[in-house]
């Protein structure tokens, strides 16, 4: 594959990108894609001013805003509302720590708060765990919504939520690893032409998804924290368009979503769907 003379790169989810797994390819991709037209006598910054570089990331953490101004020339900041100038974007290095301190923490998660969609609403109900699948078939119903994502943490549980809805007449399907490219190209076009009203998948399997028309997300099991909230509510409300996030817990569990609503500053309201 000749990249050399390629003038645009774009990442997706270059957050993950950035992992260690991913790091080292990375770098290599970038030092090659688009070489050729840098050739002269600035080097690199000739490099970058002719290579376009687009990174995408649900979140901007520390590490994806200093590879932009790394590997681009004048960068920017593009949100759902703004534009601003990395330049004028906070980038003092965290201390080197074997965990993330408070301070890193609260950063990426106001820069996690400043990613989600504007028009977003935040609900929260509480189940017992052997009826959280009626739950949430009782959400689409009462909230009218035609097009959800339902998240869990693990692609076991996947085909018996999906088991469970299709028995009570939901049109649904599951969106794992294990698909391959071909299934699960075949599901995202059921799930965007309205074939399939309920799209079961994990945080893994949803990187990069994007269907604008997702009008609710479901967290059938709680994300691991505030950051991986916010990558699952950022699936619904994009374009301008309203949003639902309803995250269904159990009793023991309610501490944890208020927890989230602190982190995160946005008021998580409690709900019961009755009728639905």
């Amino acid at each position: 594959l000749h990249t050399h003379g390629c003038r645009f790169l774009v990442l997706d989810e270059v957050d993950e990108l950035l992992s260690f797994n991913f790091r080292e390819d990375i770098h290599r991709i970038i030092e090659h894609v688009g070489r050729r037209a840098g050739a002269g006598p600035k080097g690199e910054v000739d490099e970058r001013a002719n290579r376009q570089t687009i990174l995408v990331s649900a979140t901007v953490p520390f590490s994806v805003i200093r590879a932009a101004k790394s590997w681009s020339h004048e960068p920017v900041l593009v949100q759902a509302n703004k534009v601003t100038p990395l330049d004028s974007v906070q980038t003092t290095a965290p201390a080197i720590s074997l965990t993330p301190t408070t301070s890193e923490a609260n950063g990426q998660i106001q820069t996690t708060i400043q990613s989600l969609p504007p028009a977003l609403k935040h609900f929260y109900c509480i189940s017992k765990h052997q009826h959280k699948v009626d739950a949430l078939r009782r959400c689409v119903h009462a909230l009218d919504a035609q097009s959800v994502i339902a998240f869990m943490n693990h692609s076991k549980q996947l085909k018996d939520v999906v088991y469970k809805l299709e028995a009570r007449g939901m049109s649904c399907s599951e969106l794992h690893g294990d698909l391959g490219k071909l299934g699960r190209s075949t599901v995202l076009k059921k799930f965007k032409n309205g074939e399939v009203r309920v799209l079961v998948t994990n945080e893994l399997s949803a990187r990069g998804l994007d269907v604008a028309e997702c009008d609710l997300v479901v967290n059938l099991e709680l994300p691991t924290d505030a950051v991986h909230y916010a990558h699952r509510a950022g699936r619904t409300g994009r374009l301008g368009r309203k949003g639902t996030v309803v995250t269904v817990c159990e009793e023991s569990q309610v501490f944890i979503v208020k927890k989230m609503e602190k982190q995160l500053g946005l008021p998580f309201e409690y709900c019961e769907f009755v009728d639905g």
